[in-house]
């Protein structure tokens, strides 16, 4: 087993969250190679940003898994305990790609949502590759 931290910084949370999406696929292949045409709708529900953060973390992560698939944009909308978005990505091209481990979970250690006093947010959690 092994984990990595993923951390995501925006002047909202939406962002934030957006950020964090991509901290993850950059543990898997560099997002500047992924070509971000195919659109994957995605939504979830929690009762806390925390939650919330882990949960859309993992819904990537299966959209990923069962569709073969690496996204490299993300367009967030959360209201109240509800995340609506887009992943945009492509399927997994192995040469192109070259995917340096799986990403088999979001996790509550290190879960942390954070309105920052300077402005903005920080959102951040470990995964298991």
């Amino acid at each position: 087993m092994a984990d990595i931290g993923v951390r995501g910084f925006g002047r909202t949370l939406e962002e934030a969250f957006e950020q964090a999406a991509l901290a993850m696929v950059a543990v898997i292949t560099d997002p500047a190679r992924v070509k971000a045409t195919q659109p994957v709708a995605i939504q979830c529900e929690a009762p806390d940003r925390e939650l919330l953060l882990v949960d859309w973390l993992n819904a990537l992560i299966y959209e990923m898994a069962t569709r073969t698939m690496v996204f490299g944009r993300f367009e967030v909308a959360i209201r109240g305990p509800r995340l609506r978005a887009t992943a945009w990505g492509e399927p997994v091209d192995v040469k192109r790609h070259q995917p340096a481990v799986e990403v088999k979970g979001a996790t509550y250690t290190g879960l942390e949502v954070t309105e920052l006093p300077e402005g903005g947010w920080r959102v951040q959690c470990v995964v298991d590759v």
